[in-house]
């Protein structure tokens, strides 16, 4: 299985720290641009409900290693319909239960974990572009470890204050603040544990920045596009 995708193919990579929205832009883009998309979290999601449902203990680094080498998982890259699914079984509404919010960077930190999904990823990527003529994937170490030679990098972020209201939104369906601050626990510590194996917070060389904090939705989406565009890429 190729894990490099071919020089026509575009390989667009996005990163961010949690609710700076990377995940609902990418597929918009994916969508616009008319190629896969890949979010690479879902598969970090999908080994933590994996490893719950198997009564893997997440502190056993070992044993949570194996529980992804022996994950049967299949992910779907229609940005109209991404899919995760764990032997046949679809787990897309699982794997957004707070349990797994709550536990996944206990998994997503583990340097053997990530070293199996980087090999996953790249294959995925490599897969995707091959069938659809190119891919927006997004997710930790997209930019500088999973695709540093993708031919647009962007790291999206937002000031820690519009991401926990957009965050809050998704999770409890307002942006009050009493919402907010039963957010902010679960970004702050997540991004915090997730920094200490993935650099996020600050673009890496030859990586775009696009700051969404005062940028709706759609104007967020525009922003990426524009960026694909001054790296000469097809829009």
């Amino acid at each position: 299985m190729t894990t490099t995708p071919a020089p026509d193919q575009l390989v667009i990579a996005i990163d961010g720290p949690s609710g700076s929205g990377k995940s609902s832009v990418s597929r918009a883009v994916a969508r616009a641009l008319g190629v896969g998309f890949l979010d690479t979290g879902s598969m970090y999601r999908a080994l933590t409900w994996w490893c719950l449902e198997q009564g893997t203990d997440l502190s056993d680094v070992a044993a949570v290693a194996q529980a992804s080498r022996d994950l049967p998982l299949q992910i779907g890259t229609d940005p109209d319909a991404p899919t995760t699914a764990v032997g046949g079984h679809n787990v897309d509404a699982a794997i957004r239960e707070s349990r797994i919010s709550e536990a996944v960077s206990q998994v997503a930190t583990n340097l053997d974990v990530r070293a199996d999904m980087l090999q996953r990823q790249r294959a995925l990527i490599a897969d995707t572009a091959a069938r659809t003529g190119g891919v927006v994937a997004e997710g930790r170490d997209i930019t500088t470890v999973v695709a540093p030679d993708a031919d647009v990098r962007v790291l999206l972020t937002a000031s820690e204050e519009a991401r926990l209201a957009r965050r809050s939104k998704e999770l409890h369906g307002d942006a009050g603040s009493a919402s907010v601050e039963a957010t902010r626990a679960q970004v702050v510590q997540r991004d915090a544990r997730d920094s200490t194996v993935s650099q996020f917070t600050v673009a890496a060389d030859g990586v775009t920045t696009v700051d969404t904090s005062d940028l709706d939705f759609d104007q967020s989406v525009a922003a990426v596009l524009d960026v694909v565009a001054a790296r000469g890429e097809r829009v």
